[in-house]
């Protein structure tokens, strides 16, 4: 049985190794080795039209894991999973294409600019046929929160009619789920989730963009073309026939329909005695499926600790973006340079950083690109379900998806700020760069729910999403964010997301050197850090290190 240790002692130790690094001049020179102009070409290569949208399976995908490869390769560092640098990930494609609209009384839907409509069943077509909708409220069913929207109500066969996001982001209520800050249960995923475990035939969720963190043009070009899921033996979980969006203005028309106010409605959904209501309208489409077997593959390399070498201080970053698509005949790329080019080289110049070292740290570092977090984080996913080393001699997992790109920064922002211990490693890393540690500034959006890290999370392994900050160091750093966070905003998952010469390469370089120290203080003791008491994964962690 390993043993947490706790209070003081962890205190102590922590700061007596931060000291030792502050006169180690192996460890800051290798700390003062990143060099920015060969970051940029790295980023600038990973987001270049030759590697078309690094999208899993195809193209990209040969060109990035091979650069991978290559790059730990010469780096010396040894294989991750076993003999390989490579572990294989089976994958399902699946193009859904409407072949005759939503149609709901006499609402005029349009793909995709009101709605899109997909199917994750390996069947080469699924309809609804005057399917019955019921509005589900928040379509949760949380027993911790004596929270139930499908209560008194069976909606097997039907479909189900839900709103984004959860009541404590719409009342703002601290004592209402989380408040402000998303819990899982409003994540559009978990939403459709529970529809099939209510035996749904079908569920709409009703974009609102607030609540939903986005805009329609993601949910367009998010969930248009090539969808990639996990096999249905890795999930072990039911899908409803067709998952649908519609936008908000295209919701008002439909329980204008059903003799409905939606104002009302959302109000009445606030409540946890709330009642489902049926809406006496049904839902009619047909989806053709394109059905494809494929297989992505995650990189993953290590360097052995030289007196724990099965513990492992896990960094990750996925590797993919959305590929490519045709618009008015012509293909257009999304090139993902920030989201994830910037993650995916910062994988291989960290671990160009410890192989600067004289002397490796005492645990094994390990580097793992994953692919497919786009599609749902289906390389984490089964990495986290098929671990190269057992998860509790995992000590904790640095994530990095999306660096920052805008400029120096007083302080650092934690995603989900308060979970883990993991992060009194990463002030003990900021403070060398005169930082503090910030929460993140929009909680609502449940970005700890939404990158690579969740999959371990899930699982109980210590996860840290972190990076960015909330104040610029000077003038000329926020100048320089305030014009690239205009362009980062409104390029999200869009074209335009491309490599740009005058981001602030000089807070991208200042946080993997912060990341780097992180991960180092992890490798260099002998500490296990928790998840804090009243966390939710706190309990699976302390059942697995027992």
């Amino acid at each position: 049985m390993k043993q947490f240790n706790k209070g003081l002692l962890a205190l102590t130790l922590l700061l007596s190794a931060g000291a030792a690094l502050a006169s180690n001049n192996d460890f800051l020179k290798a700390y003062e080795s990143f060099n920015i102009n060969q970051i940029k070409k790295d980023i600038k290569t990973l987001s270049s039209d030759k590697f078309e949208g690094r999208e899993p399976s195809g193209v990209g995908e040969k060109l990035t894991t091979q650069m991978l490869i290559n790059r730990f390769k010469s780096l010396g560092l040894k294989p991750g999973n076993g003999n390989s640098y490579t572990q294989a990930v089976p994958m399902v494609s699946i193009t859904s294409t409407p072949t005759s609209s939503l149609t709901i009384a006499d609402i005029d839907f349009t793909f995709p600019k009101n709605f899109v409509a997909s199917s994750r069943k390996t069947v080469n077509s699924v309809a609804l046929n005057d399917s019955e909708l019921v509005f589900v409220g928040y379509g949760i069913n949380a027993p911790e929160y004596n929270w139930n929207d499908y209560e008194g109500i069976d909606v097997k066969g039907k479909t189900v009619v839900v709103l984004v996001n959860d009541p404590g982001f719409a009342t703002q209520d601290p004592s209402l789920f989380d408040g402000n800050t998303m819990t899982y249960y409003g994540r559009w995923i978990y939403k459709y989730e529970e529809a099939a475990r209510q035996g749904a035939a079908g569920a709409i969720v009703i974009h609102e963009t607030k609540p939903a963190s986005y805009g329609w043009n993601v949910i367009e070009s998010s969930w248009t073309g090539a969808q990639y899921h996990l096999p249905a033996k890795e999930v072990n979980e039911p899908a409803i026939d067709v998952e649908m969006w519609i936008s908000v203005d295209k919701a008002k028309e439909l329980f204008a329909k059903a003799g409905k106010n939606f104002t009302t409605m959302k109000q009445q959904a606030l409540s946890k005695d709330f009642k489902a209501v049926p809406l006496s309208l049904k839902a009619n489409i047909s989806i053709k499926n394109a059905i494809k077997q494929s297989t992505s593959n995650n990189v993953l390399a290590t360097i052995p600790g030289t007196e724990h070498p099965d513990e492992h201080v896990l960094y990750m970053g996925h590797w993919d973006h959305l590929g490519t698509t045709i618009v008015d005949g012509k293909k257009e790329i999304f090139n993902g340079a920030h989201d994830n080019a910037t993650g995916t080289a910062g994988l291989m110049h960290i671990a160009k950083a410890y192989q600067s070292l004289k002397h490796a740290p005492k645990r094994s570092v390990t580097f793992i690109a994953v692919t497919a977090e786009e599609q749902g984080r289906l390389g984490s996913r089964y990495f986290a379900n098929h671990p190269t080393m057992p998860l509790n001699k995992i000590v904790g997992l640095v994530n990095m998806d999306s660096l920052d790109i805008s400029g120096k920064k007083k302080d650092v922002t934690v995603v989900g700020f308060g979970k883990s211990q993991l992060e009194d490693y990463l002030a003990k890393a900021a403070k060398r760069q005169n930082r503090i540690l910030t929460p993140e500034q929009t909680p609502e959006r449940g970005y700890y729910y939404r990158s690579d890290h969740f999959s371990l999370a899930k699982k109980g392994v210590p996860a840290l999403s972190a990076g960015g900050g909330s104040k610029w160091l000077n003038d000329e750093q926020e100048k320089i964010g305030q014009a690239v966070e205009a362009q980062v905003g409104k390029c999200y998952h869009q074209t335009c997301d491309v490599y740009q010469e005058q981001w602030g390469w000089e807070g991208l370089t200042q946080e993997l050197q912060l990341f780097f120290e992180t991960g180092y203080l992890l490798a260099q003791e002998s500490h296990w850090p928790n998840w804090h008491k009243g966390t939710e994964f706190r309990l699976l962690r302390d059942k697995m290190m027992n």
